[in-house]
């Protein structure tokens, strides 16, 4: 079917898909979109395991720069950036390091908005770790800023999310200082 929409793609935009270097270009979209929009299979994030820890109660955990791409919504375009991940145990309750950057991915490979991915993943860590507070922090460039509209190269979007401790200023001020050291 996408093979077919792509096609239909090249011809309207005055383009042959027959020739040499297209020919191959529609097989080559529909793997593309499949592995894209990889999320659209399941709706709900499994791929996690909670630990119990002995872990402070008031220390932060914080996984930052995690890369991410996504495609937007609106124009079907990409935008990409970093996610950092942010949150407070509660209960002796903490999540495997290597599953925040899962959940990223999970949540970017869709047709989405930025807003959206930014509280979407704090809305499922907040749903699946019941932590006293979470914070993420999204920074983005969108290529339909970038290549079409108003054409502003390097911009970027920065979204953010906080619940529970992390809407207090002293947590958002304690996370703010981990964010800028090395």
């Amino acid at each position: 079917m996408i093979t077919q929409a792509v096609r239909q793609i090249l011809t309207a935009v005055g383009e042959d898909p027959d020739r040499p270097g297209l020919v191959e270009t529609p097989d080559r979209v529909a793997r593309m979109y499949a592995e894209v929009f990889s999320s659209l299979e399941d709706r709900e994030f499994k791929d996690y395991k909670i630990f119990d820890s002995d872990h402070d109660q008031d220390e932060i955990v914080l996984v930052k720069d995690i890369p991410f791409y996504s495609m937007c919504e609106h124009h079907l375009l990409p935008f990409f950036g970093t996610v950092s991940v942010a949150y407070i145990p509660k209960d002796g309750k903490i999540i495997g390091l290597s599953k925040i950057p899962r959940l990223v991915d999970f949540v970017s490979h869709k047709p989405t908005l930025q807003e959206n991915i930014t509280a979407e993943i704090a809305q499922t860590l907040d749903h699946i770790l019941k932590p006293a507070g979470v914070a993420v922090i999204v920074k983005a460039r969108h290529m339909c800023m970038e290549m079409r509209g108003v054409k502003k190269t390097n911009s970027q979007t920065r979204t953010t999310y906080y619940s529970g401790a992390f809407k207090t200023p002293q947590t958002r001020q304690d996370l703010m200082l981990q964010l800028q050291a090395v």
